[in-house]
């Protein structure tokens, strides 16, 4: 599991190679806990709401907000590599992110796609722990 997270940010950069299931959702689960964990600390729901039609609307600018938001950045950054090297485990291109502009139903396929267990392929032969 914490292979797998330094992993995750070692390689937040890097697309063209695959990560295993556990390589994918480990980060995922560590992730939602350190921002739920950050914002119960820091009380960012102060500063920050969420509207009714999936709308941010940042109330306060401070510190709390500014590290808020530079780490949700930088882990929407690593997620959707991670996502691409996921998807290449599954021998898909990432164009299969495009999915995701599918309302309900493109979360649902990826979702289903990313639970799913490797396939072999000869394009993404690497994983990402032998780089």
């Amino acid at each position: 599991m914490i292979n797998a997270y330094k992993e995750y940010w070692h390689n937040m950069t890097v697309m063209n190679a695959s990560a295993k299931r556990g390589q994918y959702w480990w980060p995922q689960v560590i992730n939602y806990l350190v921002l739920a964990i950050y914002s119960v600390v820091t009380g960012v729901n102060r500063y920050i709401e969420i509207t009714a039609d999936d709308g941010t609307i940042i109330k306060e600018w401070n510190a709390v907000t500014l590290v808020f938001v530079l780490l949700s950045a930088l882990i929407w950054l690593a997620n959707f590599t991670v996502r691409a090297r996921r998807l290449h485990d599954r021998n898909h291109s990432n164009w299969w992110i495009l999915f995701y502009l599918i309302p309900l139903l493109g979360n649902i396929i990826i979702f289903i796609t990313l639970i799913l267990p490797s396939k072999a392929n000869t394009r993404w032969p690497i994983n990402q722990s032998e780089l």
